[in-house]
């Protein structure tokens, strides 16, 4: 079984000197961002959080992400390619951690922004939009603040913040699921490939639809009961392919 990983990080902001508000150059970092905490979840299992005061230091806390990504196959992240991912890899970087095994990422923002027409993108927005559910009220950047001055309440609230956010995702992640044309191969990852299964969820409650035109060739037409069209050619029935 594919091994899924969903996950989300919250982080420090950089604290430094500026003479203004607005497009500002910093004239001296007092600190730099730092991550506070994530939380994740496999597959359809329970969703956990990991923060900062449980490891005592930054490097303990990363590490324990490293461990995790170590193991997944496919990662699930909104906007994980511009941020969550890259922020991780950076963190790991500092701390003189190598890289993880190779992943295959499943970005839900660029799912969103490349498939529909939404006047948010963000994932708040959507699981509104798509009636999934809301993000946690944090009340704003004090939460960070009460976070950085290891205050216990502000600590909960992040917890239960960030763990909504991975809870909200993978249901974003679902509804979006039929929808992703590059979804990664679960039957090649699984090296199961005797039987038409859905390379996007791996069910075999797959139906085939006809035949579609391809150049001067046709190939076979498949529906899956998560709603993904997939596509065969006429001399196999496998690997089934994403639309």
């Amino acid at each position: 079984m594919a091994k899924i990983l969903y996950f989300d990080i919250e982080s420090a902001p950089n604290i430094g000197y500026t003479w203004g508000k607005w497009e500002q150059n910093v004239i001296e970092f007092l600190s730099e961002s730092h991550m506070l905490c994530y939380a994740y979840a496999w597959n359809d299992g329970k969703v956990k959080v990991r923060t900062l005061p449980e490891y005592g230091n930054e490097k303990a806390l990363v590490t324990s992400l490293w461990e995790l990504l170590n193991e997944a196959d496919i990662v699930v992240a909104h906007n994980g390619n511009q941020f969550d991912i890259k922020y991780t890899n950076g963190r790991f970087l500092e701390h003189e951690i190598p890289p993880p095994e190779k992943y295959q990422v499943v970005d839900t923002l660029l799912v969103a922004r490349s498939k529909f027409k939404f006047n948010s993108n963000k994932l708040d927005d959507l699981g509104t939009k798509l009636k999934l559910g809301k993000k946690v009220t944090t009340g704003g950047f004090a939460l960070w603040k009460g976070c950085m001055a290891d205050d216990p309440k502000s600590w909960k609230l992040m917890a239960k913040y960030n763990k909504q956010d991975v809870a909200l995702l993978r249901k974003v992640y679902y509804r979006l699921r039929p929808w992703m044309n590059r979804h990664p191969n679960i039957n090649t990852i699984n090296m199961d490939t005797l039987i038409p299964k859905c390379s996007v969820c791996g069910s075999t409650k797959v139906q085939r639809r006809g035949f579609e035109p391809l150049g001067s060739s046709l190939r076979q037409r498949w529906k899956c009961e998560c709603g993904a069209n997939q596509y065969t050619g006429l001399k196999g029935n496998l690997p089934i392919r994403p639309a």
